[in-house]
């Protein structure tokens, strides 16, 4: 992930998270999620099954704030009445990253609302939403 060119987020093997918060999210909701994201057992074991969590395939998170992903779609132009505004949504989403690396997780992460440039390999593809 780069910010103004600046490399300022990278993994290997593990979960980018575009997280987006919603308004009526709270610290319970962020808590609930990061164990969801750490926990889901995505990543093949030796049989070719998806089987192994986060931890045992040594993997690490990028973590997004991605409040389109509330965008209200019903006309040309998305709103975004149901993203949490700024100073609700940035505390719970650095509580979530905090709440992966008390779990032992590497996390990196760009910056709160700035204009990043995110590049994923999306192996399999497996893309999966999660909604607490």
């Amino acid at each position: 992930m780069r910010i103004d060119g600046e490399l300022v987020g990278s993994i290997g093997t593990g979960f980018l998270v575009l997280l987006g918060v919603h308004r009526e999210d709270t610290e319970e909701s962020a808590r609930r999620m990061a164990d969801r994201v750490c926990g889901l057992r995505v990543f093949e074991d030796g049989a070719g099954k998806m089987n192994l969590n986060l931890a045992a395939a040594g993997g690490k998170i990028l973590a997004v704030s991605q409040f389109t992903l509330y965008a209200d779609t019903r006309s040309r132009r998305p709103g975004f009445t149901d993203a949490a505004r700024p100073e609700t949504a940035r505390p719970l989403y650095e509580l979530f990253m905090e709440e992966c690396r008390a779990r032992g997780f590497e996390v990196q992460h760009g910056e709160f609302g700035a204009d990043m440039q995110v590049e994923s390999v999306n192996d399999g593809p497996v893309t999966i939403i999660l909604d607490v």
